[in-house]
């Protein structure tokens, strides 16, 4: 491979790395090349957490004397095991109070919806809304829509605040489980509390024991996990509409030459929702004709473009690694960013060209960048503006144009009440089908890859090449965020892909079913949804009592992000094998790995794994699929037979 092919294998990428070459316009590869990362932050030894260091407590090397064995702890004294635990827990913090804030917005935009206080916004899904309310225990009977939004709305703010008991969303998880929450005491009381209080167990001399710091992180990761993203999906689905299956198209040649082009990149989808509202109107179009574009082409960037992507069918420029290789098209009008996964190098790179970078979050602000606040309750009046600074924009572009032409169709939208509704119908709604085809062999398991893109590996490698192991084998995939975009590009998110890439069995299913091997579930926050398909595969019977008895496993390869490590640590807690490559935030204390690589399993049923190769990482989790198909005593594939009365009477007889 030429070094410009080890930065990604997706040739829309490749061209625009060359041409920001070309135009002398500096990009996160670039940087990659120059900027090493710090060996002994990156094996999670490094520690900051007063200010009589840092004190760095590399791992040992395999002949250390006895200086070399005092030098492995800090000047307080924290071992290496306390300060990796305590790095990892603070990843896990932040990961959470990022979703957790996330879902705090849509709750409060939601309860002034209920309320009539933003008349912009609206509730779409009202068989949602009634599920949501019976969960929370919330009365229904001849109530008006209203009352009951307003009653879910103020619940679910509460759920942030609670100081005891427990979640209530933590009653959806099989019994078991709740059980094994319970017994370890691990089931989160409140979603702001876990987060506070595990920030106050990572303080210098507070808890210094590296397994509790590691069980107490699993109670802040599952307030994430089954508190506020799995709120933040529900009462987003309610406010835009349960995801259904769509046709949309994904890679920058989504973006138009001709036409006026605006992207919306992070995670929040109140803007972007009401910006596909405003597009057709009279003022925006007429705006448009003026300056002599043909129309106007929105797109999305990361989850905000999960988003607005299975609801919409709005196209997709690109996962994480091609924000700036949006503008180094140059023909991006404006970029519209809100909060998580935005680089500040935005500013920089449209500098380079003409776009306008557009901040709307009050928590997320960029040196250089044009700030147009998000207000709820002036949002089309908000979105109008932005719209406007693009249009406007369309004139001043430059000569350095150039569009990739490389674009992918896809099908998407599918949240686990669209699953159940495909395998079993409107009137008999079940995953009884796949249950079945997982016991009769010809699915060999189910596996979650998700997360982001890393620039420490090839763009996109890793978790295309897993995925591509997994659906040859057997395995269907269920997949969000950067990795679902990445699948897209690479033509796995259509029902054809079934016959070109899946194993026979697989194959035979999505083919029956008219499902693509991979199935696109939404944003970062929609992994909670994972967690529901993988629930209600346990609840309908047939592969055990839990979901830790379930052949299935995770993944994130390209991972980069807190987030990442939050989501991660909630799915283990859940009881979910989950493996991570690209780099392992403990290496530096053998101990703290091999609790989460190994020990872990004994109290929470599941585990962490680490591989780098994707091929191996694919081995690595369709070995535990198989270990898990023999505990069920379904390790060898059952064709369903229809008996006729001799047999029946065999078996009588028998």
């Amino acid at each position: 491979m030429s070094d410009i092919e080890k930065k990604s294998i997706d040739p829309a990428t490749i061209e625009m790395i060359e041409k920001a070459h070309i135009d002398g316009c500096e990009t996160i590869f670039d940087r990659a090349d120059v900027m090493k990362p710090c060996p002994i932050g990156a094996e999670g030894s490094c520690c900051k957490h007063c200010y009589m260091g840092p004190c760095r407590v590399p791992a040992p090397k395999k002949k250390e004397g006895a200086l070399e064995k005092i030098r492995r702890i800090g000047l307080c004294g924290a071992t290496a095991e306390t300060i990796s635990a305590r790095n990892f827990a603070r990843m896990v913090a932040a990961g959470t109070a990022a979703h957790c804030d996330h879902a705090r917005g849509v709750a409060k935009v939601f309860l002034a919806t209920a309320k009539g206080e933003v008349p912009e916004f609206q509730i779409k899904d009202e068989q949602k809304l009634y599920q949501v309310a019976m969960d929370f225990g919330i009365e229904i009977g001849d109530r008006p829509i209203r009352e009951i939004a307003i009653d879910i709305g103020e619940r679910a703010l509460a759920e942030f605040g609670r100081q005891e008991g427990e979640l209530i969303f933590l009653k959806r998880a099989p019994l078991k489980r709740q059980e094994i929450w319970r017994n370890l005491g691990v089931a989160p009381r409140g979603i702001d509390r876990e987060v506070v209080e595990l920030l106050h167990r990572t303080c210098m001399g507070v808890d210094q024991d590296y397994q509790d710091l590691l069980i107490s992180a699993a109670r802040c990761a599952l307030a994430d996990g089954w508190g506020g993203s799995m709120i933040s999906t529900e009462l987003q689905d309610i406010l835009f509409g349960n995801p259904v299956p769509i046709l949309g198209q994904v890679n920058l040649g989504v973006l138009k030459k001709d036409e006026v082009n605006v992207v919306v990149h992070g995670h929040e989808p109140l803007l972007p929702e009401i910006m596909v509202g405003v597009l057709n109107d009279p003022d925006i179009q007429q705006a448009v004709q003026s300056v002599g574009a043909k129309g106007i082409n929105l797109a999305g960037m990361c989850c905000s473009a999960n988003e607005i992507l299975m609801r919409h069918g709005i196209p997709v420029a690109g996962n994480f690694l091609q924000q700036e290789l949006a503008i180094v098209t140059g023909v991006v009008d404006a970029m519209v960013v809100d909060i998580q996964c935005e680089m500040q190098s935005l500013a920089q790179v449209a500098k380079c060209y003409h776009t306008k970078l557009i901040t709307t979050s009050p928590k997320a602000k960029i040196e250089g960048a044009i700030h147009i606040e998000f207000e709820e309750r002036e949002a089309q009046k908000v979105a109008k503006k932005i719209l406007m600074e693009a249009i406007e924009n369309f004139s001043n572009r430059k000569t350095n144009v150039e569009i990739p032409s490389h674009v992918a169709d896809m099908v998407v939208g599918f949240s686990h009440e669209t699953i159940n509704y495909l395998l079993g119908g409107f009137f008999r709604a079940s995953y009884r089908p796949l249950n079945d085809n997982i016991i009769n062999g010809r699915i060999r398991g189910i596996a979650g890859v998700v997360g982001c893109n890393n620039a420490r590996t090839t763009h996109d490698d890793p978790n295309l090449t897993l995925i591509k192991e997994l659906i040859k084998n057997d395995v269907i995939v269920l997949t969000t965020g950067c990795a679902a975009i990445t699948s897209g590009k690479a033509g796995l998110l259509t029902p054809e892909a079934a016959k070109l890439y899946a194993g026979d069995g697989l194959a035979s299913v999505c083919e029956a079913v008219g499902l693509p091997p991979v199935l696109h579930m939404g944003a970062c926050v929609d992994n909670s949804r994972i967690l529901m398909a993988a629930t209600a595969v346990v609840k309908d019977g047939g592969l055990g009592d839990d979901i830790s008895d379930l052949p299935a496993a995770g993944a994130a390869l390209e991972w980069m992000h807190e987030k990442a490590i939050a989501i991660g640590h909630y799915f283990v807690a859940s009881g979910v094998f989950t493996v991570f490559g690209t780099v392992w935030p403990t290496t530096g204390s053998e101990p703290v790995s091999r609790f989460l690589f190994e020990e872990l399993e004994n109290s929470l049923k599941g585990k962490w794994g680490f591989e780098p190769d994707p091929r191996k990482a694919a081995k690595l989790m369709i070995e535990h699929i198989d270990k898990k198909r023999k505990a069920l005593g379904i390790d060898r594939a059952r064709e369903r037979v229809l008996f006729d009365m001799a047999k029946r009477r065999e078996l009588d007889a028998a």
